[in-house]
């Protein structure tokens, strides 16, 4: 039953919504829509999100083995070649306007690692070799300009000067270096991993888990720092619920993919720690909370943690047989199959909905961070588990 609401989300919901996105006249995919399901279609092209969607149809591709899908799958990959990759500087652009000039130039190693994660994804499904000849031209470009002796940078200019990091900043503080980058770059480097077993990224995979266990976990806290500054100090006490849940299942899969049994043994600890300790003070009322600032917990309920969760909860009921996370997960998709999914026709996921599942309707449907990335990869992830555990 499970699989099936997955499968029909997937393919009755999500996918048919962000189709309709597609910009035949200028390429890649409209950036913005109001609460009201209207298309701006001179809105900002945001690069992180044509990135997701190519992502997000590749893997669609994969787990539905539907011929249609390669067609949008290709359509944002063309955009993401010719429009957000810099062919003068390298790297990839911030944004564009809607027909294809450089709106915001940024280097962002955040942005560029989501590039990675979906051109390594984008050759996996359809074989293009210059598809994966540009993710390794973006790991160089990572490598060589994006890290330094401390670690992975964040924000940069267009020709990888210094700047400051507004883009992956909040909460009043400016950070210098970000848990959510790492994590990201440690997804990244898994896909472009599994399809090219190249050794200098399996070598980074395990950098950066050593710099997850070391100095991003908190044993005493029981989760994840968040903000640091340039020497990896944590600059604010400050707890993203969905972060950590993310990172426990995306850990675990990168684990799996290397198959080094002292780096599990080593990380599996805190894997089952940061599960226990989501499902003990975020997980309420049938849903998880945002984040926790200085004690103070923020109830908002954001699609992404919400389906992170499903898959986090799901991943951790498979690894440790706890029937706990099972019901959890079951629980929260219960909660978004009834407050978060827009039951409007032609409607996807609200953005944000309060505890009680009444939706925030100031929030758009689309823009450059709303994509098709985590509520479609929390559908194929349990639809792929369940068909395992039938074979």
């Amino acid at each position: 039953m499970l699989q099936q609401e997955m499968r029909e989300q997937l393919t009755e919901k999500i996918i048919p919504f962000w189709k309709k996105l597609k910009d035949s006249t200028y390429g890649g995919f409209y950036g913005f829509m109001d609460n009201n399901l209207v298309i701006n279609r001179q809105g900002i092209k945001g690069c992180i999100l044509n990135s997701r969607i190519l992502w997000f149809f590749s893997n669609a591709y994969l787990t539905l083995g539907d011929a249609s899908l390669k067609e949008y799958a290709d359509h944002a990959y063309a955009f993401l070649r010719d429009f957000c990759y810099d062919s003068r500087e390298g790297g990839m652009l911030w944004s564009l306007t809607y027909d294809g000039k450089v709106e915001d130039s940024t280097k962002h190693t955040y942005n560029i690692a989501f590039a990675i994660y979906a051109l390594s994804s984008y050759y996996r499904a359809f074989g293009l070799q210059e598809a994966i000849e540009l993710a390794k031209t973006l790991v160089d470009t990572v490598e060589e300009k994006c890290f330094d002796e401390k670690g992975y940078k964040e924000a940069q200019d267009r020709a990888f000067g210094p700047m400051s990091n507004d883009k992956l900043s909040e909460n009043g503080v400016m950070a210098d270096r970000t848990m959510n980058t790492l994590l990201h770059v440690l997804e990244a480097y898994t896909e472009y991993y599994l399809v090219t077993k190249e050794k200098r990224v399996h070598d980074k995979l395990e950098y950066i888990l050593e710099v997850l266990e070391k100095k991003i976990y908190n044993p005493k806290l029981h989760r994840q720092e968040v903000f640091f500054d340039n020497d990896m100090n944590s600059i604010i006490d400050l707890h993203s619920y969905g972060h950590d849940i993310e990172t426990a299942w995306l850990t675990e899969h990168t684990l799996d993919i290397l198959d080094e049994p002292e780096i599990t043994g080593q990380l599996t600890p805190v894997i089952r720690d940061l599960e226990n300790q989501i499902y003990q003070v975020a997980y309420k009322d049938h849903s998880l909370a945002y984040e926790c600032e200085r004690g103070v917990v923020n109830e908002k309920r954001i699609w992404w943690v919400q389906a992170e969760a499903v898959v986090g909860f799901y991943n951790a009921f498979e690894k440790t047989g706890e029937k706990r996370y099972l019901d959890a997960a079951l629980d929260i998709w219960s909660f978004i199959k009834e407050n978060v999914v827009d039951k409007r026709d032609g409607g996807e996921w609200f953005s944000c909905v309060d505890q009680d599942g009444n939706p925030n309707w100031g929030e758009p449907m689309v823009e450059p961070w709303k994509c098709p990335y985590h509520n479609g990869r929390m559908c194929m992830e349990i639809i792929r588990r369940t068909e395992r555990e039938e074979d």
